[in-house]
């Protein structure tokens, strides 16, 4: 095994060459396709210098290295700004799962690799409009047809559904069970017929989420991952992936040493905010805060390379990053003043306040809202009682709609 400080070297030297081809000037400007296209150039070019799936096995086309080095990697990519944001739910949720349920491995290792080098884009579709973070609420319909299955429905919040080649879908097979026990879950070709994804703006102008809707869409009982009636079990061990994945200890915003450059060179009565000590507290809570989460996230990944699952702690490091985010990115903004709500719309989330305050709200959505994450950080991280839940054991087509 390579030495992560080696590693760490390597990556660094190497990362510095793309940059100016590929880094965060080099995109300024460009329009969502060209920076897509760059995206998918430096997605190929990654992987033939051998920094693509970096703790994937070998045998799927990836390095077969730990996790703390894919972290190791992804910490000084993310500091240049690399257009690596349409292919991080391919490599995050969905890869990892059709890895470890599909059977046909030489299927699979295509997908992998060509994900990989940026040529295929998955999405997750997941939530309803009617469902919204319960899952085992969800309506979409799966009929059996045949010796394969008929897809009938709508899902909402889907990110990079336009774009994408493949998704991975969780639908109602049965709906005289209880709500968790009559779901199935499938992959999905998202240029098969019937399939139509219809994209949204969000608050910050971006045009990432859409909503998805599926008439008769064919699939073969191939396309099944997992047992029938299993799918949320699969589900949550997506979500449990999606929780870490979703909760980068800086939320996927600015970082702290980003928040003390800006805290020296505003003004706060007449002096840099950096000597004011209600701003110097509020750097030492999030830096310890975001240190707690970056020990919870390496120790997840140490779980995972032993074979374990990721545990549910996952749900306390995405729902505090996102909201010491938010908190940091109010202050800033506040220490601005008026000058503080002016937007530029080509402000990335990572260097901007402006922009990283409007786009919070969709990562206190995206793996579980607030209150979900709550739920499960009582009832499986404390152990308290469950709260009353009307429907537990209901089958689903009784519960009133």
């Amino acid at each position: 095994m390579i030495d992560l400080d080696e590693f760490r070297a390597k990556a660094r030297d190497w990362l510095s060459t793309m940059a100016g081809e590929f880094g965060r000037e080099a995109r300024r400007g460009l329009s969502p396709e060209q920076d897509l296209a760059l995206g998918r150039r430096y997605m190929a070019a990654k992987y033939e210098a051998g920094f693509g799936g970096i703790n994937m096995p070998v045998e799927f086309g990836g390095r077969g290295l730990s996790g703390l080095h894919k972290i190791v990697f992804e910490t000084e990519e993310m500091e240049i700004g690399f257009p690596t944001v349409y292919f991080g739910i391919s490599l995050g949720m969905p890869i990892p799962i059709i890895m470890k349920f599909c059977e046909d491995k030489a299927w699979v290792r295509e997908r992998v690799i060509a994900a990989l080098r940026g040529e295929e884009i998955w999405c997750q579709l997941f939530s309803e409009p009617a469902a919204g973070s319960d899952l085992a609420g969800l309506r979409m319909k799966a009929e059996q047809d045949g010796n394969g299955w008929k897809l009938n429905g709508q899902k909402l919040w889907t990110s990079h559904a336009h774009l994408a080649d493949y998704g991975i879908i969780v639908a109602r097979s049965d709906p005289n069970v209880p709500k968790h026990k009559g779901l199935t879950y499938f992959w999905v070709d998202m240029h098969a017929q019937g399939v139509e994804a219809k994209p949204f703006e969000l608050l910050d102008h971006e045009v990432v989420c859409n909503e998805v809707f599926f008439d008769d869409v064919k699939l073969t009982d191939g396309q099944r991952i997992g047992p029938v009636g299993g799918g949320f079990g699969v589900a949550l061990a997506t979500l449990m992936i999606e929780r870490y994945v979703a909760g980068d200890a800086d939320g996927f915003g600015p970082t702290i040493p980003f928040f003390v450059d800006f805290a020296r060179d505003v003004e706060l009565n007449g002096r840099p905010a950096i000597e004011d000590g209600r701003i110097r507290s509020a750097i030492a809570r999030n830096y310890a805060l975001r240190n707690g989460l970056r020990s919870i996230r390496d120790r997840a990944f140490l779980m995972m390379e032993a074979g374990m699952e990721p545990g549910p702690e996952g749900s306390l490091s995405k729902l505090a990053s996102v909201r010491s985010r938010q908190k940091l990115s109010e202050l800033a903004i506040d220490l601005r003043g008026a000058a503080g709500l002016a937007y530029d719309p080509d402000a990335g989330s990572k260097e901007d306040w402006v922009s990283s305050w409007l786009s919070v709200p969709t990562g206190r959505i995206a793996g579980g809202a607030d209150e979900m994450l709550l739920n499960t950080i009582a009832e499986r991280i404390l152990g308290l009682p469950q709260d009353h839940r009307p429907d537990k054991g209901v089958p689903f087509n009784q519960i009133p709609a």
